[in-house]
């Protein structure tokens, strides 16, 4: 025998799958779902790595993490230095961690997904992310002799969090302006702590203090001062992240009744004012016992997944198309099923139903069929007839969206909108029509990911940097050319 017919074959690791609390337990608590990876686990996911040598994850992240280079010092046992070499570009891996869509980005174009299952690199990011936390580990890079130049954040999500952090790096003095109490945007009042614990963004805001921003609450923008007040103020740049926070509704009938309400609204209400934490905050939220969620999306799991907390007998998910189309995480979508979510797909609302007290007592809904491709390239619904039918419930939350929040567009002249009310930027470095104004994230885009919003900012922040400066533009990273190694 050669010595490659003696030598035993490696075996492939499998990918590893974080613990989490059974459904029957969670379903009723609002106590984080995934525990998180221990340092075995992390490691033994690390080693799953190939350490390509024209690795795609990286472009396929819309902040570029050096993705193949923070895994490696996992490998190696260097869990600290493999979160600080994260936070070289995104300034808040313990949320990216846990909310981003990985399979659709960095996972998405692992070679390891060719064949099998892609590297879990959320999986990891949030594992050193808390390990850093948990073991104080937290250092401030070096930051340069100030600039002398001031810039103005306008919104503290994911957009406003980021840019204010590359701009702080760079020496600027940056100052965010927040119109809530609480920094965060939609990750505070957005996302419910099962998802992402509001401790979390809180101590990533902490980070940021740290590295001398400076964050106003209850201010906003457009009603304290406008975008012109700010500039007069010696602002010599201004990012705008004020994100799609303007709720949608269906324009159905009855959804003007008391028990209807939008998903920010109940969201808000649980998550930001923390009406879930009773009675340490007695914020007063709807408690209903057959609550009927309408939306596909991400937004439609939280909150459906909210009222099963707050102590719904039935919680449903109302869907005009398939489970196949639902825009929604597969994983988000997976633990709602697991949780007992009932899930009505392909049905649509057609009438929200009152009592004579002008409550909520049920919903007419009628059975839908898939036809061709619509503008979205998803196949579009189509009604079935006499296929109508009553749905009792009490509490209806509408979460089919949300559009562009108008204050600041309104308040700004010089600066275009789209005729959805998003601001208008004319490149891919967040400029706006007015001069020193740039903007990034929901605002721009309509809402989208935590994720793609952080890109946003941190292409805005490179810019904003460059223009106070007297600089030549950023030039965007090439892609890697070729072919990445097959396993």
């Amino acid at each position: 025998m050669t010595d490659k017919e003696t030598k035993p074959k490696k075996e492939k690791i499998p990918r590893q799958k974080m613990p989490e609390q059974k459904p029957e337990v969670r379903a009723r608590n609002f106590e984080e779902v995934p525990f998180g990876y221990s340092p075995e686990l992390a490691q033994l996911e690390a080693n799953r790595c190939i350490q390509c040598k024209k690795p795609k994850c990286i472009t396929g992240c819309p902040v570029n993490v050096r993705i193949p280079e923070f895994i490696k010092l996992i490998r190696d046992g260097d869990f600290l230095a493999a979160a600080r070499k994260i936070k070289e570009d995104n300034s808040l891996p313990a949320v990216c961690g846990r909310v981003c869509p990985q399979e659709e980005q960095c996972e998405a174009v692992c070679i390891l997904a060719k064949k099998g299952e892609s590297v879990a690199i959320g999986n990891l990011e949030r594992f050193v992310a808390d390990y850093e936390r948990a073991h104080g580990g937290f250092q401030i890079p070096e930051i340069p002799p100030p600039t002398g130049k001031k810039i103005a954040i306008v919104g503290s999500g994911p957009a406003g969090l980021t840019a204010a952090g590359m701009l702080a790096k760079e020496g600027h003095k940056v100052t965010i302006f927040e119109a809530l109490h609480k920094s965060g945007g939609v990750l505070v009042y957005g996302i419910p702590e099962f998802r992402l614990p509001k401790a979390i963004v809180e101590m990533e805001v902490d980070y940021l203090r740290k590295l001398g921003v400076e964050v106003i609450p209850n201010f906003i923008v457009g009603k304290v001062d406008t975008v012109d007040e700010l500039l007069e103020q010696g602002y010599d740049a201004i990012f705008l992240g004020t994100g799609a926070g303007l709720p949608l509704f269906m324009r159905i009938p009855g959804e003007g009744l008391n028990g209807v309400y939008s998903a920010n609204e109940y969201l808000t209400r649980s998550n930001l004012m923390k009406a879930y934490d009773f009675p340490k905050y007695d914020t007063p939220i709807a408690r209903g016992k057959l609550v009927a969620t309408i939306g596909g999306g991400n937004v439609a799991m939280d909150s459906a997944r909210t009222a099963l907390r707050l102590g719904a007998d039935k919680s449903y998910i109302i869907y005009r198309r398939s489970r196949e189309e639902m825009p929604a995480r597969a994983a988000e979508v997976h633990h709602a099923e697991e949780e007992g979510i009932v899930f009505n797909l392909l049905t649509l609302p057609l009438k929200i139903e009152g009592d004579d007290k002008g409550r909520v007592k049920g919903m007419y809904c009628q059975k839908m069929k898939l036809g061709d491709p619509d503008a979205s390239g998803r196949r579009a619904p189509v009604p079935i007839e006499g296929s109508e039918f009553f749905l009792p419930c009490d509490t209806v939350i509408v979460a089919i969206g949300n559009g562009p929040n108008p204050i600041v567009p309104k308040t700004t002249p010089g600066m275009d909108t789209n005729k959805r009310g998003n601001i208008v930027v004319v490149d891919e470095w967040g400029r706006t029509t007015k001069p020193k104004v740039w903007a990034g994230g929901d605002i721009v885009t309509g809402a989208a990911t935590v994720i793609l919003a952080m890109g946003a900012g941190k292409k805005a922040a490179a810019s904003i940097h460059r223009q106070i400066m007297g600089l030549p533009d950023p030039v965007a990273e090439p892609e890697p050319k070729g072919e990445s190694e097959e396993e």
